[in-house]
């Protein structure tokens, strides 16, 4: 058995407030992208979950990972059995690009369908919501106005991307996610900032902001190029996607984002594009 997991993108993201539980209220607009891990898992006789992984190496521990942990914890909570799990894992890590999260709930995804324990809507996006703030949202994996820890979900009508040509570009840096908030202070975002879903890409600027991109890029230098580069190829709408560390740029002409891309200089960046 065979899934999916998309990487994401935020439209906007804003730091609200500081919560008591030592977390942020964020808001933002999380856009799925078909920047996939692929991951298949099959029945084992023998007890547990063993987990292979291959493409981009995966640091940490192997019981850190969320992928372990989503198993887990559906083990605690349905009689399920041994499973062989691999995971082929294609999205960049510690980019702002929610892979980890999305994998995570993939695997729920995929027992769920392996054992048939007919998981309900509420169920899946509890179990999600336990693993990880970005998890709720990979649950249905549609563009949605995301608020909280990740947990309030408002599903939106529209995909804002729907017609423009994307281009993501990974300076190949790991930005953890805890550093990134360290110097984090919450404002208000714009009112009525989701007006800019009914307006031009090329207006979207005047709603927009990621709160962690002023700081990001005066940290590392790579980003701020990365910005550069999808500004002076033409995109209509350039912006880090969470804590970083990649950037996207939406283009209406899909020929100046292919453009953009074939003139990357730097070998160490990596690149996706996609007509949405």
């Amino acid at each position: 058995m065979i899934g999916f997991a998309p990487a994401k993108i935020n439209l906007g993201l804003f730091v609200t407030d500081k919560r008591p539980d030592g977390f942020h209220d964020l808001e933002s607009v999380f856009c799925p992208i078909p920047w996939n891990d692929v991951l298949e898992v099959h029945l084992r006789e023998e007890p547990g979950l063993l987990l292979k992984l291959s493409g981009i190496p995966i640091p940490g521990k192997p019981e850190e990972n969320l992928l372990v942990k989503a198993y887990e914890m559906v083990h605690q909570t349905h009689e399920i059995g041994g499973v062989d799990a691999h995971l082929l894992k294609a999205i960049p890590m510690g980019a702002g690009l929610g892979g980890g999260s999305s994998d995570a709930v993939c695997m729920i995804k995929l027992l769920n369908e392996l054992f048939e324990l007919q998981l309900s809507e509420e169920d899946g996006m509890q179990m999600a919501e336990r693993l990880g703030s970005d998890c709720p949202f990979f649950w249905n994996a549609q563009p949605a106005y995301v608020r909280g820890r990740g947990e309030h979900i408002q599903e939106l009508p529209n995909n804002p991307l729907s017609g423009s040509t994307i281009l993501i570009i990974h300076p190949n840096i790991h930005i953890a996610t805890k550093l990134a908030f360290q110097n984090i202070v919450p404002q208000a975002p714009p009112t009525d900032w989701l007006e800019f879903t009914s307006a031009p890409i090329n207006r979207w600027g005047q709603w927009l902001r990621n709160d962690f991109q002023s700081g990001m890029t005066h940290a590392h230098e790579s980003l701020a190029q990365c910005v550069q580069h999808l500004e002076q190829y033409g995109a209509s709408y350039v912006q880090m996607t969470g804590t970083g560390s990649a950037c996207f740029g939406l283009f209406e002409n899909e020929s100046l984002a292919q453009m953009a891309q074939t003139q990357i200089q730097n070998d160490n960046w990596i690149s996706f594009i996609r007509q949405m």
